[in-house]
């Protein structure tokens, strides 16, 4: 995960991190935020829309590369 920017602080506006495919199943807070603030672990769904945001503390989540395609579809049947 990185940062887009520098780190937030308390005043600012929540920030954006940018995840890899490695990162999945991606959830907030992740690993490199700092203990104090964290909130209840919840897991996002980044691959469908290329982004997700944290509904605790508003950190928005970015897949690089973008929303990936499922890989199956209605049709397939």
């Amino acid at each position: 995960m990185s940062e887009a920017g520098t780190a937030p602080s308390a005043a600012s506006a929540p920030s954006v991190v940018e995840v890899t495919a490695k990162d999945l199943p991606l959830y907030c807070p992740n690993p490199s935020m700092p203990l104090w603030s964290s909130h209840p672990r919840v897991f996002l769904d980044v691959e469908a829309e290329g982004e997700a945001l944290c509904p605790y503390c508003g950190t928005r989540y970015r897949l690089a590369g973008g929303a990936r395609k499922a890989a199956h579809s209605a049709s397939a049947r």
